[in-house]
């Protein structure tokens, strides 16, 4: 190569580099972590939700085959493990999103988070007994399911349930940042999109999954089944005096219990679907239903549209 076209290329990447480094131009997408502090670690959370599900799903998970002499013990194990990873966490997540022009102290942070990594220890018992409830809605609810265990073992929704409930827990106990990590990695794994601020009754069924979204501030029931590409979403946004979204306004549905949403349906804004209701596949919602609702498509009209189309 000649010398000038060499000169040439190390003074494009040089302006490049430049350019890369111009922190007047990249302030807000640029993270400057303080010496000593922790960064959240995806990695490190795979593991964490991997030994949450060996906890909730015993013999399921993991490389170890829990034996009744030994289950304890390993139980015990399991648990600790979840309990130092977690408090890492939690506290790569306080750093993380703390004020960096106020001095934290370090040690009151690890406080926190060890407090915080312990009370999900304790509440793992309850976390247990409401995805049973999914698991068991799952089964009953899939002509196709064989046994519990191909629920367990092979149902996508089972995993980002898991994950969103583990997530939703963590969010309850004041934890930034981390539950959202969690259930952006379960969807991105299964395709389903639960926001870990919703709340959601037990007993909840996922049937095929993909493309489900349920936003922040969404509430389900109890009994509640979705099917593939349903969206439980905002219809619009409240903006400030900056044209910027307003934070914290409720914008999601309310889904009662006994309800069934089939594929592709819509439900936007903060409307209400009323108990032992019916949504039908590729229906848009934006008002309220009443109880006992039946929604579908009005196969006379679209007839009418396909066949005076000269189709």
């Amino acid at each position: 190569m000649k010398e000038h076209t060499v000169k040439k290329i190390r003074e494009s990447i040089g302006e490049a580099v430049l350019k890369l480094s111009d922190i007047s131009r990249i302030g807000e997408v640029t993270h400057s972590q303080r010496a000593g502090e922790p960064m959240p670690s995806t990695d490190k959370l795979k593991i964490f939700v991997e030994k949450v599900r060996q906890i909730i799903f015993p013999g399921y998970f993991g490389p170890i085959n829990f034996h009744p002499t030994t289950f304890q013990y390993h139980m015990g194990v399991l648990v600790d493990e979840v309990y130092h990873l977690l408090s890492e966490q939690i506290l790569a997540g306080l750093c993380f999103m703390c004020d960096q022009e106020v001095s934290n102290d370090l040690e009151s942070r690890k406080t926190e988070a060890e407090r915080c990594a312990a009370e999900f220890i304790s509440s793992l018992p309850d976390l247990r007994r409401i995805l049973i409830t999914d698991v068991e809605a799952a089964y009953l609810g899939d002509p196709a399911a064989k046994s519990i265990s191909e629920v367990i073992f092979c149902y996508p929704a089972i995993r980002a349930i898991s994950s969103y409930r583990i997530a939703h827990a963590l969010f309850g106990f004041g934890i930034p940042l981390i539950p959202r990590i969690i259930t952006e990695m379960a969807h991105s794994e299964t395709g389903i999109d639960i926001h870990p601020e919703a709340v959601i009754g037990p007993y909840f069924a996922i049937d095929h999954g993909t493309g489900i979204v349920i936003g922040s501030t969404t509430i389900i029931g109890s009994h509640v089944t979705l099917y593939q590409g349903v969206t439980l979403g905002a219809k619009s946004f409240a903006l400030d005096d900056s044209g910027n979204p307003v934070k914290g306004v409720p914008r999601h549905p309310i889904v009662e219990d006994h309800v069934v949403v089939y594929s592709n349906a819509s439900i936007l804004g903060r409307i209400t679907i009323g108990h032992d209701s019916v949504i039908g596949g590729n229906i848009w919602i934006t008002n309220d239903l009443p109880p006992y609702s039946k929604i579908v498509q009005n196969k006379a009209k679209f007839s009418e549209f396909i066949f005076g189309a000269g189709i």
